[in-house]
């Protein structure tokens, strides 16, 4: 085995992606903690799947041999490093509970990333119905799980999986058509398709994840240490002005030409070399190439016999929709299913850090929270089922999710509460947010391609931004392509529970657009505290926080696989699912909508001028134009009374 390099890359990797690889914050990696190197041996192996592929696995292993243990498992595509003899990871397993109680703990590196076997498949489809040595995740996860249990040691022959974000994903996958020895998962941020969670929402492209492009389309084919990609470097601070001043999507190409010059010394301007950028380019709408990788339509095939506990943070800017979808899904199929819900407070992966403060962006929730979900609740649910008498009666709730806005965790027997009533507000005159549809009037503004509207005002470079989802959004109420409609100041408290739907009528003088609906809550302007952390130029008076927001490409108003343009200065609605929120808009604050038809560069600038493919569009399909929104739209919610 070559000497393990961690690359200056690959430890950028674990800085955004690893609570993937290990639950700890950076400081508690740093520690000098020997507890696993005094409990645990590891061994790593090489198990063969069905078609003769080899995934390198890494297998800690209790020295305290008197008793047996269950298997703890995460396949992972972000390294199940540190390889070789004596290299051990600083903390293992889902939380430092169920490391130090003892548990064999399994990383592996799913099929061609990192020392397996094979060529990577960014979210490989499910085969449903196998031919002999046909392999997918599916079964990559039965083949381990089977030899796991065969062949370590004084294992118990319960298997536990679980994993954050891409990990996430892989625990979801280890539900269907599960092997008989797995018998919870806990699918924690995890993807659920990907034209709706990270790089995609609603066919919007996420610009912003520009750089984490090539960490998932990078070619290999043999077993590697160290990184075999690189991030493209943008030279700059503002990457506002950066994108801006790239233009089309499609000057975005050079940075996924890795081999730019050919055998005769010429650039291939129009190659792309980069697998994942190649297949989004060639791929604007939901047609098979998405629809097969999805894994939502998929988990009518959960077996009753595994226990799923889903988890994921209201403020999660990668995965809201996986974790919200795959649990309703497991919920709508699996009628027998041991199937729960823990949402937080909580941005990607926060839950499982081992800080005290719990914080997204600027905003405060409390302390506590993670230490509290990770002793309580995670802890509880893997011993109940893999240790203990694994029965429905686990002392856990079904819906353990935590009020944002009375900063409070509550227990339901479901989620959305029953109790939960559907009440729509409408866009009025005047900036009003009313209960009655009082006008019928139209509102435009003018939507400048040379000037679209910032997601941040913060003035910076992210390699997947997050801190946004807490912003205080004074910064676009001011802006006059921002349109801003609120309710008087609340006179009692008004909790939302549940999913939101816009139901917006619209025009524009172009033939396409965007539609972006921001939920907010503005907190009373006699606040004096100010929380530790929160951004120099701020204060809590007046704070306008972001509670929920979503885009809808308007191409698929109608039809995420069959998009069409807008026929100019049409009326035309534009209905938009805001994933699930549970939030206490208190007595004293006032409830905020914002509509706009830019958010740069979180996604994409649309031309607004309509092209079949807005990845391959040109410069002069970009055109300014001017919107209206309609008063009578009007927006949903889900309320609990």
């Amino acid at each position: 085995m070559k000497k393990h390099i961690f690359s200056s890359i690959t430890f950028l990797l674990i800085s955004f992606f690893l609570f993937n690889c290990t639950p700890t914050a950076k400081n508690d990696i740093e520690k000098k903690d020997t507890f696993v190197a005094d409990n645990y041996t590891k061994q790593e192996v090489d198990i063969e799947m069905r078609d003769g592929i080899k995934l390198h696995t890494t297998i800690y292993s209790p020295k305290d041999t008197s008793k047996k243990y269950p298997i703890l498992m995460q396949r992972t595509p972000y390294s199940s490093a540190p390889y070789g003899e004596g290299k051990l990871k600083p903390k293992i397993g889902p939380n430092v509970h169920l490391m130090k109680e003892g548990n064999i703990i399994v990383y592996q590196d799913v099929r061609g990333r990192w020392m397996s076997e094979g060529v990577y498949d960014n979210m490989r489809a499910y085969i449903p119905n196998k031919k002999e040595n046909q392999s997918d995740e599916v079964s990559d996860t039965y083949d381990t799980i089977d030899w796991l249990v065969k062949n370590v040691e004084n294992n118990n022959g319960n298997v536990g999986t679980w994993g954050i974000s891409y990990p996430g994903h892989y625990a979801t996958v280890s539900t269907i058509d599960a092997h008989p020895a797995l018998k919870a998962a806990s699918p924690q941020a995890c993807i659920g398709d990907f034209f709706f969670d990270d790089f995609h929402h609603n066919g919007a492209f996420l610009l912003s994840y520009f750089r984490a492009i090539s960490l998932f389309g990078t070619y290999k084919d043999t077993p590697t240490d160290s990184a075999w990609y690189s991030f493209p470097k943008m030279n700059t601070q503002d990457q506002y002005q950066f994108f801006l001043d790239k233009g089309p999507l499609k000057n975005l190409n050079e940075y996924f030409q890795y081999d730019k010059l050919d055998v005769a010394g010429t650039e291939k301007k129009d190659r792309i070399d980069d697998f994942f950028w190649k297949e989004i380019v060639e791929h604007p709408n939901y047609d098979s190439v998405w629809k097969s990788k999805g894994i939502i339509q998929h988990l009518d095939k959960v077996p009753s016999s595994v226990a799923t506990m889903i988890v994921g943070g209201w403020f999660d800017a990668e995965d809201l929709y996986g974790p919200l979808e795959t649990y309703k899904a497991i919920e709508k199929h699996g009628k027998e299913n041991y199937n729960t819900l823990v949402f937080g407070p909580w941005d990607h992966g926060k839950w499982a850090r081992n800080t005290v403060k719990n914080t997204v962006g600027n905003y405060y929730f409390g302390d506590s929270i993670s230490l509290k979900f990770q002793s309580e609740i995670e802890t509880k649910f893997f011993n109940h089922f893999l240790k203990g008498s694994g029965d429905k009666n686990s002392g856990l709730p079904e819906a353990y999710v935590f009020d944002s806005g009375k900063l409070e965790w509550k227990s339901y027997d479901s989620w959305p509460p029953e109790n939960a009533t559907k009440e729509s507000w409408y866009l009025s005159d005047n900036q009003k947010l009313t209960a009655d549809k009082k006008s019928n009037s139209a509102i435009k503004f003018i939507s400048d391609v040379k000037r679209p509207v910032p997601y941040s005002e913060d003035i910076k470079t992210v390699f997947t931004p997050r801190k946004y989802m807490t912003d205080d959004q004074r910064f676009a109420a001011r802006r006059p392509d921002v349109l801003v409609f609120e309710t008087d100041i609340l006179t009692e408290d008004y909790t939302l529970a549940g999913d939101i739907l816009a139901k917006l009528k619209v025009a524009t003088t172009g033939t396409a657009a965007d539609w972006i609906v921001k939920v907010i809550d503005v907190h009373p302007a006699d606040v004096k505290e100010n929380n530790e952390g929160l951004q120099d130029h701020l204060k809590m008076s007046n704070y306008h926080l972001m509670v929920r927001s979503e885009v809808l490409r308007g191409r698929f108003r109608n039809s995420f696989e069959n998009p069409e343009p807008f026929v100019s200065n049409k009326k035309t609605d534009v209905n938009i699912k805001l994933q699930d929120v549970f939030h206490t808009f208190k007595k004293g604050h006032k409830l905020q909508i914002q509509v706009q038809s830019t958010w740069f560069p979180l996604i994409d600038l649309n031309p607004q001028t309509y092209v079949d493919n807005i990845y391959k569009a040109d410069e002069k399909d970009f055109k300014t134009q001017t919107h209206t929104v309609f008063t009578d739209s009007s927006i949903e919610f889900s309320v609990l009374k």
